[in-house]
């Protein structure tokens, strides 16, 4: 098929998958197609190219998304593998950002499973034109029609199976009123005609060309590699307006860490100087940035680029502790937004226990450490009762966790129970005060309204109060200190769905000192939390289950138990699909339950549904992590640096 002359000979693509659906294998055969590697690795024998860590080899599961280069009819295609479990979803969603483009499996025997399902629409959601690939059509049980069938039943009507004639011809003629005409006079369409109307709806994402194969028997790759070639789009171009973002980091003995980079637009070269931002300047209310020099830059084969073109994907050394999720240039510019947690958020806390007390530091920096490679592997350490504590997606999350502190970092350590990470709420709307007049200098008063707001709305704000009561400048202090105001409630957890009203107050041109503002809001918020009374918020999952016919009256009485709610249940042959919320409380260890009670033939997926009501009892709070802002003499000689510690420390 011919391309464009204009066309930059590049696809970047993600395959994507429900757990055991035959990804990784299925990346081995494609790099063996293009003449990447002589043999395919295998999951089971730890030999995977794709499968880098020593975690990955030993365990046989993806836990980070890996990108490798190959090259296809003359296209260079960067290929991210990603990992299917659930508990690795943040490395799915990062990979996101990075892509033009998805193969997506599906099981031949299975179907669309519950994660399939959950990831087809965050593609669709995030305009990622998508390519189907219904893997293991060698086992025993192989439907394919059956798995093209639920792909259009549960995913898209939009689904052509390229291997039928008859329905591609149908399926283009019947969306182009031109070759329609031509069909109807009988005229035969040539495949090339259909394939270049197949070619321009795919790379829109408005259709979704389906092939099959097994990639275990290396059935249907070389097509399949066509196909992302023909369907999938190249980058776009954003000019010559730097924009780009870090979807990961890497460490080099040699070189440091380094930045996983898409570039969207512009150019990165090696002794480029860039401006860091290192966060909002409270004084001033302006962006803070540090100047750094880029010190080399990496091909995804690991050679020496010298600089990073749009489109391509490279990995930048020297900008140090630049956090994933960083945007360079223009974020407008970029095709999708760059939001950690969107796909998931982290719904459990675990304690984190060394194995000898005197090993505490070297844990916490550990874990730190990961957390930079993992934004959402949230760490708080909390100083007064020497314990650290990490926010992480599940247990198996948790397991491989263990393992890596063990061999990457030669800790041993244990966790305590995992308990749900709550949110907390204002009761009825009340007001908060503030003096903080004393110890001299100083001066701010504060007036707060703070009201219940609707849920999933988080936290609004504004002002009511004249410049010339409180200057603009402290004003803006105010907003920007609620964030850390609101981090913990007077229940522990961070607060949420409040709308924030500044009523009053005033400075002093004579006493009011830089940050007066900022070290006043927290006991203002605090005070209003006080007055309101708090509210316990808890998670509540959205779960989908597909399960076998006669399981289902065992599920829904689970359900029950776990206080959840079923929504709908439809039966497709012998199987059926059930959708319910459930509290994570009561569901944290339900997906090993319902291994058990299904004999491993049901499935379960998981999302966020938002946050419900829920009672308070003494094992829900959560201590606090600095000084009580009410503990108003205590907490002032803290951020006076009167005592250690900070306003602005986890500790």
């Amino acid at each position: 098929m011919n391309k464009k002359q204009t066309e930059m000979a590049i696809r970047n693509i993600g395959v994507f998958a429900h757990v055991d659906a035959g990804k990784t294998t299925l990346s081995e055969r494609m790099l063996v197609h293009a003449g990447a590697v002589q043999q395919a690795g295998s999951v089971d024998d730890g030999t995977a190219h794709t499968d880098t860590l020593p975690i990955e080899r030993r365990r046989g599961i993806s836990v980070k998304a890996t990108c490798v280069r190959l090259q296809w009819k003359g296209m260079d295609i960067n290929l991210i593998d990603t990992p299917g479990h659930t508990d690795f979803s943040a490395e799915i969603e990062r990979s996101l950002w990075a892509l033009d483009g998805a193969v997506l499996l599906a099981d031949a025997v299975e179907g669309v499973q519950p994660q399939t399902e959950v990831l087809f629409h965050v593609l669709h959601e995030q305009h990622v034109p998508v390519v189907f690939f219904i893997n293991k059509i060698d086992r025993i049980g192989a439907n394919v029609a059956e798995a093209v069938a639920q792909i259009r039943k549960l995913l898209t009507p939009d689904a052509v199976l390229m291997s039928d004639e008859a329905e591609l011809t149908e399926y283009v003629c019947g969306n182009d009123d031109e070759l329609m005409e031509a069909y109807l006079d009988g005229k035969t369409i040539a495949r090339e005609a259909l394939m270049a109307k197949m070619a321009i709806w795919a790379r829109e994402g408005k259709c979704h060309p389906v092939y099959v194969g097994s990639a275990l028997k290396d059935e249907g790759v070389e097509a399949l590699l066509d196909a992302v070639v023909d369907f999938l789009p190249p980058p776009s171009s954003c000019g010559d307006e730097l924009s780009g973002v870090v979807f990961a980091s890497m460490t080099d003995r040699v070189m440091g860490r380094g930045l996983w980079v898409r570039l969207f637009g512009g150019r990165l070269e090696n002794r480029m100087a860039l401006d860091i931002p290192q966060g909002v300047d409270l004084l001033t209310g302006t962006e803070k940035t540090e100047q750094r020099k880029i010190t080399q830059i990496r091909g995804v084969d690991g050679d020496d680029l010298g600089a990073l073109q749009a489109g391509e994907v490279g990995v930048v050394y020297g900008l140090g502790d630049v956090k994933i999720g960083h945007v360079f240039g223009d974020r407008a510019k970029l095709p999708r937004p760059v939001q950690p947690g969107q796909l998931r958020s982290p719904l459990i806390n675990v304690q984190v226990l060394p194995e000898k007390p005197e090993e505490m530091r070297a844990l916490r920096t550990a874990c730190e450490t990961l957390s930079e490679e993992d934004p959402l592997l949230q760490v708080n350490y909390i100083k007064t009762l020497d314990q650290l504590n990490l926010r992480v997606m599940g247990t198996v999350q948790l397991e491989i966790l263990e393992e890596v502190l063990r061999t990457r970092f030669e800790l041993k350590a244990t966790f305590a129970k995992p308990t749900v990470i709550y949110k907390e709420t204002i009761q009825k709307a009340a007001r908060g005060h503030v003096d903080y007049t004393m110890p001299k200098p100083c001066w701010a008063i504060l007036d707060f309204l703070i009201e219940p707001a609707p849920r999933g709305s988080g936290v609004t704000f504004e002002s009511k109060v004249p410049v010339k009561d409180i200057m603009a400048r402290y004003q803006h202090q105010v907003e920007q200190a609620l964030p850390m105001a609101l981090k913990q409630g007077r229940l522990g957890w961070e607060v949420t769905d409040v709308h924030i009203t500044l009523t009053g107050g005033n400075h002093h041109l004579v006493h009011t000192h830089p940050l007066d503002f900022v070290v006043a809001t927290p006991i203002g918020i605090q005070d209003g939390l006080r007055n309101g009374g708090s509210q316990l918020l808890e998670p509540i999952l959205k779960a989908r289950f597909r399960l076998p016919a006669d399981c289902i009256g065992r599920v829904m009485n689970d359900i029950n138990l776990m206080r959840g709610e079923v929504l709908e249940t439809t039966t497709d042959g012998e199987r059926v699909t059930l959708d319910a919320l459930i509290p994570v409380s009561t569901s944290l260890d339900y997906a090993t339950t319902l291994a058990m009670a299904t004999g491993g033939r049901g499935a379960m997926n998981v999302r966020l549904h938002g946050y419900r009501e829920c009672e308070c009892t003494p094992d829900k709070m959560t201590p606090r992590r600095t000084v009580d802002p009410l503990d108003m003499a205590k907490y002032i000689l803290v951020v006076r640096n009167a005592l250690e510690g900070s306003l602005f420390d986890d500790e």
